[in-house]
């Protein structure tokens, strides 16, 4: 459909795995005025986040435990069989402020981006007001603005998770060969860089001070050294050596 002649159908996706007993709060938070319809897709958790889950209205899905990535691609999929045009990323543990959400609709509608992820960092202070870990802050500053240099795309942050995927940006790029880990939500941004969509972002806040299911640090590093390999990949396809992460597949 031509989103500059029709309302966009907009999904909240919220991904899930063992946040029982934070789904709740992240739930009643959501402005759901704004969504067309909510999904909730657990990730073959072993508490009662499924059951949960039932309880709260939203169209409930669950799979086998894959992770993240595999949990995301998961999720698109279903969003796109209900037929969305966005698909908000909803984090299941309430750890991104809803108040983001509005403001991620309104740009949508206006600016019709293929993808529009949220940036802690358009305040350089932000996150550490915030409470960032000092760590976290100093390797994200240094990671984007490496992956600036290399994906020539308009982003103060790359590695955050309050993201927007349009179901064109899904049919042009594709999901297959993507990681099913952490790494997924960096390859997604290459593979946009690489077929020229329209990338954007806006302002987003995040809570550090209570409870919530972010990467752990060593993994953080593990994923930090991966995608320097998938910046690796991305300049090798530029120069015309394509791989599988780069192939022009369509999402199925």
């Amino acid at each position: 459909m031509s989103l500059l002649s029709e309302k966009p159908n907009i999904i909240g996706m919220i991904p899930a795995y063992n946040c029982a007993h934070l789904l709740l709060r992240a739930f009643e938070q959501v402005p759901k005025q704004y969504f067309d319809d909510i999904i909730i897709v657990d990730d073959g958790s072993t508490d009662d986040t499924l059951a949960v889950a039932k309880t709260l209205g939203a169209k409930v899905f669950t799979h086998p435990h894959s992770g993240y990535g595999g949990n995301i691609k998961y999720a698109i999929k279903k969003a796109i069989e209900l037929g969305a045009d966005y698909m908000i990323e909803i984090h299941g543990d309430g750890q991104y402020d809803p108040e983001n959400i509005p403001t991620a609709i309104e740009k949508i509608k206006n600016e019709q981006p293929d993808f529009l992820l949220g940036s802690r960092f358009t305040s350089i202070l932000g996150p550490l007001r915030d409470k960032m870990p000092l760590p976290r802050y100093l390797a994200n500053l240094g990671m984007s603005l490496i992956d600036r240099a290399v994906l020539r795309l308009p982003l103060t942050e790359f590695h955050q998770g309050f993201r927007v995927y349009s179901r064109r940006l899904i049919e042009r790029v594709g999901l297959q060969d993507t990681s099913d880990d952490h790494l997924f939500s960096f390859q997604i941004i290459a593979k946009a860089a690489f077929f020229k969509m329209k990338v954007m972002e806006i302002p987003v806040r995040c809570d550090y001070s209570g409870e919530h299911t972010s990467i752990s640090l060593t993994r953080s590093f593990v994923y930090a050294t991966h995608t320097f390999g998938v910046l690796g990949l991305y300049l090798f396809a530029k120069l015309g050596f394509k791989t599988r992460l780069f192939k022009d597949e369509g999402v199925h």
